[in-house]
């Protein structure tokens, strides 16, 4: 069985008890579909553990604008990338570890082909910056450009928007909720957003992940200590208070 993370968002909180959730499951894989770091109070040490227990992480849109540019970053997720820069390159801490993250982060790839599935960020058009969210089930235009991008695959698995849920090719959008015994695949393709670990945004605060056997993909939410995050995220003066607000709203 694989466990698809993504958007931990250096939320170290919402990252432990995922792990424990996942090695509870007895998952033999760990896959992370990019955005370890931005927002957060703790980069360094939420991608020291990604780099330890994930088989690969792709390139999300924190990590390239943490490496490149965020120009295109609103002020709040700016700011917060600005911050995390100069954590990573923190002259107090081991020249070594410094190296180790940036080039993990220069190694990230876009997307990832295997099997019946397609890997991405953000979308398969777009890999790294394209959000797909539940009203671009309605815009067939959109959705059908994004499967015309799958080739051989059968299921994309994405992240990017922190709301978890399944787009099918035929059309619509099902929540977690909708989907209490899971997704079974081999009907039709499908776009699957796994959700944020670090981050949620469809009004459930807890962090979320997916599993997969090769069969059925299945929406796990798991409680964390949200005020011990949010207490971090106030203690720094470079992060926005609103990012410490939004984590107990999901929003």
């Amino acid at each position: 069985m694989i466990a698809f993370i993504s958007d931990i968002h250096s939320n170290t909180e919402a990252l432990g008890v995922v792990l424990d959730e996942i090695r509870r499951l007895r998952v033999e894989r760990i896959l992370c579909l990019g955005d370890v770091i931005g927002y957060g109070p703790e980069p360094r040490e939420t991608l020291r553990r990604v780099m330890d227990v994930a088989e690969f992480s792709l390139r999300g849109n924190h990590e390239d604008g943490c490496m490149h540019y965020a120009s295109d970053f609103n002020p709040r997720a700016r700011a917060a990338i600005d911050w995390t820069r100069e954590q990573l390159n923190r002259r107090d801490a081991p020249r070594e570890e410094n190296f180790a993250f940036w080039n993990y982060l220069s190694s990230m790839r876009e997307e990832h082909r295997e099997g019946p599935m397609l890997l991405v960020h953000g979308s398969p058009r777009d890999p790294i910056r394209e959000y797909i969210v539940p009203r671009d089930s309605q815009d067939p235009v959109k959705m059908d450009g994004c499967f015309a991008r799958f080739g051989e695959q059968q299921v994309c698995f994405v992240g990017h928007s922190h709301v978890p849920g399944v787009y099918p090719e035929p059309g619509g959008f099902y929540t977690p909720s909708d989907l209490p015994d899971g997704w079974r695949t081999g009907a039709y393709r499908a776009i699957v957003n796994i959700g944020s670990v670090g981050q949620p945004r469809d009004g459930d605060p807890r962090a979320c992940f997916a599993t997969f056997d090769g069969e059925t993909i299945r929406f796990h939410r798991v409680e964390y200590d949200v005020q011990s995050t949010m207490a971090k995220i106030r203690a720094i003066p470079e992060l926005p208070d609103y990012l410490a607000e939004r984590l107990e709203r999901g929003r």
